[in-house]
């Protein structure tokens, strides 16, 4: 039974602009209100569960459909809120899931009394629904003095729960600010989660500024686990309007300042305003114009912080200076879990500081380490770093890193040992056949659990692209190989195709494969034998597991 809600929702979520992305979740009220009409109507009209089970009245029926909406939603949202970063698919799957679920359960039961309607909320989702107080929904819009009083009473209830707010999607304007300060300000105490994100978005500057002054005068003293300011124009000067809010915070678990143009001055504050981090477990800083300077303010921040597991500083401009300073202050963080530095300007120099640090972190499970112009020793350093460290690895992801062949032994043997491997990604590199093949053939033993391979535009040759299919499609969890952007004959790409004959959605295109590309000195051979031949040398290269 089908809630019918996936492509109901994608229909009303592409027809409302977005600047950013176009997301899934959450949807809006009207989409949930048609929701609501279709399970009435499974509840009410014949069906083979109808059948057998027997139908409610309509009044029961919309009176019950309320309610599993409501119960859907909350499940699907509080996931939804553990993956901020995706596009919401999964919290769509979950919610007519739940729906359909609920559904079910209401027709086995019957007819019932006032009582027992009751009791339909699950407890399982009463704590999210009693503690969550989020305005986020719908289209993002501005909010004034009006609309701020009457989607801000709950919060003015006495006795209510709200441990968690979440204004993100909203802007706020100097009088929707003002409404909102005595009563942010009366429930400050009980707050433990804060979401500021893109709450001001299209604000002039001077309103924007006294907007954060208020939100943060209002939230002064609250002992907060999780703030997030992310997506809003900071600043320095936006950094400080949150001073005192920043101050007065000790016990902050999780902190993010993604995409706020925060620059080396900015970094600076952020340093400064946030002097106690020991209890901090997550500093996301992505997307930000910090460089070198800001990064040894950051620096600063990170290596105050013991116990942090999740360190995102990706496309920050941060070069050679800025990754090794950031790169010994990482050397403090042993409990890391998850570290991603993609997308900056690292260099060799920096890449052999942060092997350094990778050699202590033996609970790591994801590190993205793409676009950081590592080339071979950089690359050989940290995978020498990483072999004989995070046996539990789970993404490993070195794209754009100018590595070669030379370097792949290296790599290999360090992927040898990551036998909890679900996705790799070299993309963007010169492997070519050599370096593909010796990657392959670690990967023939074991490495069940691997999803996702990305070997594109790494100059593979017809030899390298039927040695990873023919690997990789043999695993029991695999999704999805991309080998796009290869030189691969028309011979080759059928050969691979072939083999995934069985599974084609695992396969990605071959829309920028250049079948006549690289140079023609590097060619072993024009003819299928030559090809063949080519194949067989290096296949029984060894990969050398020591240095």
């Amino acid at each position: 039974m089908s809630a019918g809600f996936s492509e109901m929702d994608a229909t009303e979520s592409k027809s409302q602009p977005r600047p950013f992305s176009i997301k899934l979740w959450p949807p809006s009220q009207n989409t949930r209100q048609m929701l609501v009409v279709r399970v009435t109507d499974n509840l009410t009209t014949k069906s083979i569960f109808t059948q057998k089970y027997g139908s409610l009245s309509k009044e029961e029926a919309e009176e019950n459909a309320k309610k599993i909406e409501d119960v859907a939603f909350a499940i699907a949202n509080e996931h939804y809120e553990k993956e901020p970063d995706g596009d919401g698919s999964s919290a769509v799957q979950l919610y007519a899931k739940e729906c359909s679920k609920q559904i079910l359960e209401v027709l086995k039961r019957g007819p019932s009394g006032k009582e027992d309607k009751e009791a339909l909320v699950s407890e399982e989702v009463s704590a999210p629904r009693d503690t969550m107080f989020d305005i986020s929904k719908g289209a993002r819009s501005f909010i004034e003095a009006k609309e701020a009083e009457e989607t801000l009473e709950p919060l003015k209830e006495p006795g209510n729960s709200y441990t968690k707010i979440c204004f993100s999607n909203r802007s706020f304007g100097l009088e929707a600010a003002r409404v909102a300060e005595p009563i942010l300000a009366s429930i400050k105490n009980q707050l433990k989660e804060v979401d500021l994100s893109d709450f001001i978005a299209g604000r002039p500057e001077a309103e924007a500024l006294e907007v954060m002054n208020i939100f943060s005068t209002a939230l002064e003293g609250s002992i907060l686990k999780s703030l997030n300011l992310s997506n809003n124009a900071l600043g320095e000067k936006g950094v400080r309007a949150f001073g005192a809010l920043l101050r007065s915070q000790s016990c902050l678990e999780e902190l993010y300042l993604m995409n706020n143009g925060i620059s080396e001055e900015a970094a600076e504050a952020v340093c400064e305003l946030i002097p106690l981090t020991e209890q901090l477990r997550v500093l996301q800083f992505h997307n930000n114009m910090t460089g070198d300077k800001g990064a040894l303010a950051i620096s600063k921040v990170v290596k105050r912080s013991p116990l942090l597991e999740d360190f995102r500083c990706s496309s920050t401009r941060v070069g050679s200076e800025g990754g090794v300073a950031l790169s010994e202050a990482l050397d403090t963080c042993t409990h890391l879990k998850k570290l991603d530095l993609r997308d900056n300007m690292f260099g060799v120099e920096a890449g052999v500081a942060l092997s350094k640090a990778l050699s202590k972190y033996a609970g790591l499970t994801e590190v993205y380490l793409s676009y950081l112009n590592l080339e071979d020793e950089g690359a050989m350093a940290i995978a020498r770093a990483l072999k004989e460290s995070a046996p539990s690895l789970e993404v490993l992801d070195m794209a754009g890193n100018d590595i070669t062949a030379e370097a792949a032994p290296i790599v290999a043997a360090c992927i040898a040992e990551k036998q909890h491997l679900t996705k790799l990604n070299l993309a963007e590199n010169e492997l070519k056949d050599e370096g593909a093949i010796q990657i392959s053939k670690v990967l023939e033993e074991g490495h069940l659990q691997l999803k996702e391979v990305d070997m594109s535009i790494n100059s593979i040759r017809r030899a390298g692209a039927r040695v990873l299919a023919r690997v990789v499609v043999q695993k029991p969890e695999f999704k999805l190989l991309n080998i796009d952007g290869n030189f691969i004959s028309d011979e080759g790409v059928d050969e691979v195709k072939e083999m995934f004959e069985k599974f084609p959605d695992r396969l990605g295109s071959f829309d920028e494969n250049d079948p006549e590309g690289g140079d023609d000195e590097e060619e072993s051979g024009e003819g299928e034998g030559d090809e063949h031949e080519l194949e067989t040398k290096l296949e029984k290269l060894e990969v050398n597991k020591e240095e």
